[in-house]
């Protein structure tokens, strides 16, 4: 998937960073906090973040992980109310602090459709895992996790596909809806089968194919 800012044509990401400043976070560090009233929009410029929300019995669930390109915040910009979810830093982080996004979109409107063509992406994508979490079983959720991730992230390399980790197990776990022990089966699984090998927040995929089949097994 092509990330907001990769879309804009050149001009148009002159104007955006001219509306911004540019800051950092360090690895762990919280960007926005579920809650908070604050409307301004972050675009990662390197480095990924996780976005997660607590339930109401406060677990922390990841809900996705953004990274280069990636426009994050921008519903609690456009409709003013207090933000949906947390986004924390999972590597060292440089993005870009836009305060009046908003203003931006009013005046481009090219801009603004990408902006509600990504908006709608983000909700399919969400109504396709809620569906995954009821039908399918962990070491698929897994393995279409570990494709998302390869497919925006990875880097070629001789004999596959290598891919910087950005999430703990527990994190895994969570984005994928299940316990970490059952993500550590599928893990173990999915090397079983000489689809991946795994060492400390890196995976090398051997045969990206075959792990894309995986993923649509039910």
């Amino acid at each position: 998937m092509t990330e907001l800012f990769d879309k804009l044509t050149p001009q148009e990401q002159i104007d955006l960073r001219a509306r911004g400043r540019t800051r950092t976070w360090a690895r762990g560090e919280i960007v926005f906090t579920q809650g908070d009233p604050s409307t301004w929009v972050l675009l990662v410029l390197s480095g990924k973040v996780k976005i997660s929300a607590a339930t109401e019995s406060g677990t922390d669930v990841v809900l996705a992980v953004r990274g280069p390109g990636a426009v994050v915040g921008e519903m609690a910009s456009i409709d003013g109310q207090p933000r949906s979810a947390t986004v924390t830093a999972v590597e060292p982080v440089e993005g870009l602090a836009i305060r009046d996004f908003a203003g931006f979109l009013r005046e481009n409107g090219r801009v603004a459709v990408l902006i509600m063509r990504t908006v709608t992406e983000r909700l399919r994508d969400a109504d396709r895992k809620r569906i995954e979490y009821g039908v399918l079983d962990t070491a698929v959720r897994v393995a279409n996790r570990l494709v998302e991730l390869a497919e925006r992230y990875g880097e070629p390399v001789p004999g596959g596909v290598s891919l910087e980790l950005p999430l703990s197990q527990d994190e895994l776990a969570s984005w994928v809806g299940s316990s970490r022990e059952a993500v550590n089966k599928a893990l173990r699984g999915l090397r079983d089968r000489g689809l991946i090998e795994t060492g400390r927040r890196r995976v090398l995929i051997n045969d990206m194919d075959g792990l894309r089949r995986r993923a649509r097994q039910s």
